[in-house]
């Protein structure tokens, strides 16, 4: 029997997913709750209905949206192909994003293997909270992984992501003496995941990683936020500002000092 999943978008013309020209899937559900989350509306791993909130909150500026819809592979696939001549063009492919893919395994597993069927490159953004069998059995079909860290001290992670990290630490140690492609994604939250120990603590356990080289800081990203007003959600609003460019270069000194090559943004 063919396994069905939830997705909540499909993104075309993606540039900052991996290489290339990309198409982004969108998979619903994840096991953390990070506060800083851009995309709180996909974390529980069902379709949702929500009344989309607006500035003068009233009636009239309303509508209910559905976030989230289950899909078969074959679905999905045919978006997918749509857009082969720009994967061919640029270097891109797919990149399979949510929430957080592995958390529905068995649809992701069948998806990479089609995609693979077709010869498109195919990539993984991931949290890294998955039980290892799982990375272990899509890493053959999966040309990079997109891996967060956030936080190096394990009290902080469980605080600002509700669930700790010793998990996610070592499935990134163990993808990477499997020889993994692994680019390394760090989110910086002014005051959490930016801060001098944090970034300090990142580069001390990376430099032991011989295979992982390349390192994206991202500036933070004010969508979630905005999200909260907009989807009407029970989360708090962080209110915090974007790195200014100089804040940023000063952070990524840091890593390109170790030997690391180093981009801000995507």
């Amino acid at each position: 029997m063919a396994v069905s999943g939830i997705i909540f978008d499909i993104r075309r013309f993606c540039l900052h997913d991996g290489p290339g020209i990309r198409t982004t899937v969108f998979f619903k559900g994840c096991p953390l709750d990070c506060c800083w989350c851009h995309n709180p509306e996909a974390r529980l791993p069902y379709p949702e209905k929500f009344n989309l909130g607006s500035v003068s909150n009233t009636a009239d500026y309303r509508r209910e949206v559905q976030v989230g819809h289950a899909t078969d592979v074959d679905s999905v696939l045919t978006e997918l192909l749509r857009d082969l001549p720009f994967y061919d063009q640029s270097g891109g492919g797919v990149t399979f994003s949510g929430g957080e893919p592995t958390a529905q395994s068995e649809f992701l597993g069948d998806i990479l293997r089609a995609c693979k069927e077709h010869g498109l490159h195919t990539t993984i953004d991931t949290c890294g909270h998955a039980p290892f069998e799982v990375l272990e059995r899509i890493c053959p079909l999966t040309d990079l992984f997109l891996f967060d860290l956030k936080l190096m001290d394990n009290r902080a992670h469980r605080e600002h992501t509700g669930m700790p990290n010793d998990l996610i630490l070592s499935n990134l140690n163990r993808l990477a003496k499997m020889g993994a492609n692994i680019w390394i994604r760090v989110p910086l939250v002014p005051g959490m995941t930016d801060t001098d120990e944090n970034l300090r603590a990142i580069a001390e356990f990376l430099r032991h990683l011989t295979s992982v080289h390349r390192i994206h800081l991202l500036p933070y990203n004010k969508l979630g936020e905005d999200k909260i007003a907009r989807y009407q959600l029970t989360r708090t609003n962080l209110n915090r500002m974007t790195q200014t460019r100089a804040e940023l270069v000063q952070k990524a000194e840091r890593f390109t000092a170790l030997g690391f090559e180093v981009k801000i943004g995507g």
